[in-house]
């Protein structure tokens, strides 16, 4: 038995519940890109040069509220709404599944039951920051709010695939065929 005149607990809910303590740690990627921070901007804001380095159609409006969605070739679909778009430093928008069927055709192990209630369209936040450095531009993506450890892990694993896919992009290289083929 409790004590009622004891502690308060640390957080509010049920007693013995620590929610504070089960957060998911953000996935966060750095990389440099040998391109001016406008150029690789662009990725992010334009749905033509979007699918050159990630998903076979985007539908893509930077500015806050606008459309955010992404279609990869095997079908599976992101989608959420821009929420801060600074050119050409700064791109922040909402991500998740885009309904059941995308939820259905994540490539990482373990997937979530629940389909895309699991982390339903617009759910988490992806940050994008671009600075000047060393001729090119150091990008840093900061994937936050991920609904459990499995998706943090399957996202870790995607946004480490993709980036450097547009690295090789911005270089003028061509970074192969997409991995959601």
């Amino acid at each position: 038995m409790s004590d009622p005149g004891g502690p308060e607990r640390p957080v509010r809910g049920h007693p013995g519940v620590y929610t504070g303590m089960t957060e998911v740690a953000p996935v966060e990627v750095s990389v440099h890109v040998p391109a001016a921070p406008p150029v690789v901007f662009g990725f992010f804001t334009e749905p033509d040069r979007y699918v050159q380095w990630m998903g076979s159609e985007a539908s893509l409006e930077p500015v806050p509220g606008g459309e955010y969605r992404v279609r990869m070739p095997d079908g599976f679909e992101a989608a959420g709404r821009f929420i801060e778009v600074a050119y050409p430093h700064l791109v922040v928008f909402s991500w998740g599944f885009a309904d059941d069927e995308a939820a259905s055709r994540t490539k990482h192990e373990g997937g979530e039951p629940g389909g895309a209630g699991a982390m339903p369209a617009g759910s988490t936040r992806v940050t994008v920051t671009l600075r000047d450095e060393d001729g090119g531009t150091r990008l840093v993506l900061r994937h936050e709010n991920l609904p459990s450890e499995s998706l943090r892990e399957g996202h870790d694993v995607a946004w480490h695939t993709y980036l450097p896919r547009l690295v090789s992009r911005a270089a003028g290289g061509d970074p192969g065929a997409d991995p959601h083929a």
